[in-house]
């Protein structure tokens, strides 16, 4: 089963400091049939203004996966971390038993990002962050894996047996990616448009798929994709 989900579909709100569209059902948006695809809860496209961001709230209970797609985002939390995580680079926080935070755009352009939640397989623990940059130019023809629960190296740890991953290609480069029996995956078009199995997928559209042995996708032009890999 593949079903393609246009940007125009899906729930967009402008607060002036922050252009927003969420994939599933969050905040303002509800729609029962989007309440998440699998264990993957949340994928929101944010647009955040210059010196505006998200003051500290709290949250529990999730794997909160930030991509940033252009610019720069300032993290800050109840644990004492701090830390600027740029475009192409990936913040990974557990939220765990609770944790406070806040995320900033400091930057003198609008910050982009994509902010991925995961339900962790089991509840409570202790909260953790950590962030990692990962090169564009590593991930040239191929998937790499950015954040994982299934014990990929190099990646940032997550606590759901789940996976993102990240590729970047050129116009006409394919690339496949396996999905196991019962996975659900969520691939997101942060720039470009691709094909995924013979549906076309523009930039920021989303791409729900499942009981499908495997994913093909080809760059239609040059692409950056994100792909989230779930139970």
């Amino acid at each position: 089963m593949i079903e393609l989900r246009s940007k125009d579909s899906l729930g967009r709100f402008d607060f002036g400091w922050l252009d927003t569209t969420h994939h599933f059902s969050f905040g303002e948006y509800h729609d029962p049939k989007r309440m998440g695809w699998g264990r993957l809860r949340v994928w929101n496209d944010d647009e955040i203004a210059p010196g505006e961001g998200f003051p500290p709230h709290p949250h529990a209970n999730m794997e909160i996966i930030t991509y940033v797609r252009d610019g720069a985002i300032t993290h800050r939390d109840s644990l004492g971390n701090e830390g600027r995580t740029e475009a192409g680079d990936v913040q990974v926080m557990s939220a765990g038993s609770g944790i406070r935070h806040a995320e900033y755009n400091l930057e003198k352009d609008p910050t982009r990002i994509f902010q991925i939640w995961i339900m962790p397989d089991q509840v409570g623990g202790e909260p953790a962050w950590g962030a990692k940059p990962f090169p564009k130019g590593d991930r040239s023809g191929r998937f790499v894996t950015l954040a994982s629960g299934l014990g990929d190296a190099d990646a940032l740890p997550i606590r759901a047996k789940a996976r993102v991953a990240g590729a970047t290609l050129k116009a006409g480069e394919s690339v496949t990616y396996a999905l196991g029996e019962h996975r659900h995956a969520y691939l997101v078009p942060a720039v470009g448009e691709v094909e995924v199995n013979g549906v076309r997928v523009p930039a920021r559209d989303g791409l729900a798929a499942t009981e499908i042995g495997e994913l093909t996708i080809t760059a239609l032009s040059d692409a950056e994709v994100v792909l989230v890999d779930v139970a």
